[in-house]
């Protein structure tokens, strides 16, 4: 049965009977909030939501090759790869997805932060107070069981990105911890910083 978190929340990431997890996948969703129709204004773009995985050594980013997001797909040992990007956040379920093979995050990496960020926020006037219905889940792949959803619909007006969670070593083992840290980053570079 799958797990709702709260902001700050952990849980382990195991299967139902306790066995070990070997490969998850962390979706993430979102709606635009519609918009009311201003005559002769031209038509708003859609708001353009990318996922990113932060492939922390020692908590920290140690290299540009350990950023998985829409320019950089697959990480150079395939333990974390992006599914793919996209552009408008329609239709059902997740909108995108980062796969981890737990098994293969080479032993230096100590977590995997998922970040979200509005591309070109700044310039198309977008921020998360125009988007409803957000949520981070993780599930194993294997059986495409959800184990936890974290919901990310909070006030977040003027950000344009946010630390949705991460999944991170604990002993033998990996954890989730929802994190729902909505920042003012403009670009990938930007949150890439906060690593460090």
């Amino acid at each position: 049965m799958s797990v709702n978190l709260k902001k700050g929340q952990k849980v382990d990431l195991r299967k139902p009977d306790g066995g070990t997890l070997h490969k998850v996948m962390v979706g993430l969703g979102w709606d635009e909030v519609e918009q009311p129709k201003k005559w002769f204004a031209p038509k708003p773009q859609p708001i353009d939501c990318d996922a990113t995985a932060f492939l922390c050594e020692d908590d920290k980013v140690k290299a540009v090759k350990d950023v998985v997001y829409f320019g950089n797909l697959k990480h150079e040992s395939s333990a974390v790869m992006h599914m793919g990007d996209n552009l408008t956040g329609e239709g059902d379920g997740d909108d995108e997805q980062i796969y981890i093979d737990l098994d293969a995050v080479p032993a230096r990496i100590n977590k995997i932060v998922v970040c979200v960020n509005i591309y070109q926020a700044v310039e198309r006037k977008q921020h998360f107070g125009l988007i409803q219905n957000a949520f981070a889940r993780v599930f194993d792949v294997d059986t495409g069981k959800e184990i936890c959803k974290f919901d990310l619909s909070e006030n977040y007006v003027g950000k344009t990105a946010m630390i949705c969670g991460e999944v991170y070593r604990d002993g033998n083992g990996w954890k989730f911890n929802a994190i729902g840290e909505a920042t003012n980053d403009p670009n990938i570079s930007s949150m890439m910083y906060r690593y460090k």
